[in-house]
């Protein structure tokens, strides 16, 4: 009986767990940019875009932040 349930249990955890890099928005071509969340300057994505959005620099200082330091 305890097998049936861990196979249950396997199947069940892969099942709404996905893997996978974040999708990210579509770069704007042009202008209205929307404003960075943290320092207000402009970013590369348009103002339609919903979500977080950051600058280049705080996009690169939050990605130096997040990463594996080994």
């Amino acid at each position: 009986m305890s097998e049936d349930r861990n196979e249950r249990t396997e199947a069940e955890s892969g099942s709404y767990c996905e893997t996978g890099a974040p999708e990210t928005p579509e770069r704007a071509d042009g202008p209205p940019y929307a404003e960075c969340v943290l320092c207000r300057e402009p970013t590369e994505y348009a103002e339609s875009v919903k979500g977080i959005t950051l600058c280049p620099v705080c996009e690169w200082q939050e990605a130096q932040r997040s990463a594996c330091s080994g």
